[in-house]
């Protein structure tokens, strides 16, 4: 459109600057006409151009909007990928801990089972022991049951003889023979073998533990106990010098009974004596009758105590 109006000025400028032929003028204008073409066809390619460009700009700013886009979506996943690298890196350090805790845990457990092994091995022979123990226990056990048995029907033969051989003495009330299982006990008032504050047997005590004695001797595997037993009346002042006290005296007195009846053949591997003096009465002292109860010697048979 510029180029048009400086054309027209130019002709305007001719045309003023004097006359001109025709054949100038006419020429001046054909050439004008092609000018004008020209113009008009540059005019019509500078809209193309213009066209094309704003076409291409369009292009530019949506290629440009497009690659920002990508470089936003670039940026994301970049950042998407340090993430992810960091996640790995962080998975990798776990891993590698975790297996080293693994490994160790490992070695642990190994070693634990190691240790298991040895204990179950020692407990496995200490349970052998046991079996082995327990077996030999039941062994004794049952041989200890059947000396038991033999002891009961020892003292009960026993029992049966000295019944048979005392039921006079027994029928007197002198003397009380009872048996409990495997222990027997020939409980004998003082006056059937002593005279008051002594303890020299007397004749007709020595007729009975003749006969006592005589059973006893046939007596194994059992303790032969003596024990002698008073009242709790003090010793009289004639007698204190040789029994200061009730001790003495019932302790004489069973020792007197021990060597008697070793004198007549019983065994003093079995036999002992022992005193309580008033100390375990089978009755109380308040009356006579319960006094002489007290005062006794008890002759007691029990299963001998083998030693540990």
């Amino acid at each position: 459109m510029g180029r048009n109006v400086a054309l027209l000025m130019l002709i305007a400028v001719v045309m003023l600057s004097g006359c001109v032929a025709k054949s100038d003028f006419v020429a001046k204008v054909a050439e004008l006409d092609g000018v004008k073409k020209d113009l008009a066809s540059l005019d019509e390619k500078q809209k193309g151009t213009e066209k094309s460009l704003a076409g291409e700009k369009k292009k530019n700013d949506e290629l440009t909007a497009k690659a920002a886009d990508l470089e936003k979506q670039k940026a994301g996943l970049e950042k998407e990928k340090a993430a992810l690298t960091q996640e790995n890196a962080n998975i990798k350090s776990t891993l590698e801990t975790s297996r080293s805790q693994l490994t160790k845990d490992v070695v642990e457990l190994k070693n634990k089972l190691s240790e298991n092994a040895a204990r179950i091995k020692v407990l496995e022979d200490d349970l052998a022991a046991k079996n082995k123990e327990i077996a030999q226990l039941k062994a004794q056990a049952d041989q200890l049951a059947q000396e038991k048995e033999r002891a009961v029907a020892q003292v009960k033969g026993t029992y049966d003889s000295l019944l048979t051989e005392l039921k006079q003495e027994i029928k007197e009330g002198q003397i009380k023979i009872t048996q409990l299982k495997d222990k027997l006990t020939v409980n004998m008032v003082d006056k059937i073998l002593f005279d008051s504050g002594s303890a020299v047997i007397k004749k007709n005590g020595k007729q009975v533990l003749d006969r006592v004695a005589e059973i006893l001797k046939g007596v194994k595997g059992q303790q032969i106990k003596v024990e002698g037993h008073t009242d709790n009346v003090p010793i009289g002042a004639g007698l204190v010098e040789k029994f200061p006290s009730n001790w003495e005296l019932s302790t004489g007195r069973a020792t007197t009974v021990v060597r008697y009846l070793q004198e007549r053949g019983v065994s003093p591997t079995f036999l002992s004596a022992e005193g309580y003096a008033e100390y375990q009465p089978v009755a109380t002292n308040d009356t006579d009758e319960h006094k002489a109860q007290n005062r006794r010697i008890e002759i007691v048979l029990v299963p001998l105590q083998k030693e540990k």
